[in-house]
C-alpha cells in the first residue's frame, strides 16, 4: 500500500474513532439527564402522596375552608399530570403557592397548629421539599453538561446528525423555591 492510502485510512480511522467516542459520550450524558429526571419524579411523587394526608388533617380542623382545600387538590392533580421540565415547573409553582395558603390556614386554627399529625406532615413535606431542591440541582447540572456538549464544536455537528436535542432546565420561580413556613 502506498503512503497516501495509509494516511487516508489513518485519518478516516481517527474521524470514526472521534465520532464513536463523541456519540458514546452524548449517550452517557443523556442517560444521566434521564436518571436525574427520575430522581425528581421520585421526590415529587413523595410530595404528591403527602398532600392528601395533609388536606385531610386540615379538613378535620378547618372543614369550612373547602375552597382552599380544593385548590390544593386541583393544583396537585395538575402537577401530577404535567409532563416535561417546563410544564412540570409551572405546575409545581402553582402547587407551592396553594400549599403556602394551606399552611397559612393553620395560623387561624390553634388546634391544628398543635396537631401531632399536622406537625409530622409539615416536617415530612419540608424534608421532601429539600430533597426536590437537591434533585433539581442534580438534574439541572446534568442538563447543563449535556446541552454544553451538544452545542460545542465539533461535537455539535455529530449531535445534529444524530438528532440529539437539548433538554429544558427545571426552573422554579425564586419565591417558590422556599419551603412554606408556618410560625407557631
Amino acid at each position: 500500500m502506498s503512503t497516501e492510502i495509509m494516511i487516508i485510512l489513518g485519518v478516516v480511522a481517527v474521524i470514526l474513532l472521534y465520532i464513536i467516542l463523541t456519540y458514546n459520550g452524548l449517550v452517557t450524558l443523556r442517560n444521566r439527564v434521564k436518571e436525574a429526571w427520575s430522581d425528581i419524579d421520585v421526590q415529587l411523587k413523595r410530595r404528591y402522596d403527602l398532600i392528601p394526608n395533609l388536606v385531610e388533617t386540615v379538613k378535620g380542623y378547618a372543614s369550612h375552608e373547602k375552597e382552599t382545600l380544593e385548590r390544593v387538590i386541583t393544583a396537585r392533580n395538575a402537577a401530577m399530570s404535567a409532563s416535561g421540565a417546563k410544564d412540570k415547573a409551572e405546575a409545581e409553582n402553582v402547587l407551592s403557592g396553594t400549599l403556602k395558603s394551606l399552611f397559612a390556614l393553620s395560623e387561624n386554627y390553634p388546634d391544628l397548629k398543635a396537631s401531632t399529625n399536622f406537625l409530622e406532615l409539615q416536617r415530612e413535606l419540608s424534608d421532601t421539599e429539600n430533597k426536590i431542591q437537591a434533585a433539581r440541582r442534580f438534574y439541572n447540572g446534568n442538563v447543563r453538561d449535556f446541552n454544553t456538549k451538544i452545542e460545542m464544536f465539533p461535537a455539535n455537528i455529530i449531535a445534529n446528525m444524530l438528532n440529539f436535542k437539548a433538554f429544558d432546565f427545571f426552573a422554579i420561580d425564586e419565591e417558590e423555591k422556599e419551603t412554606p413556613e408556618v410560625k407557631f
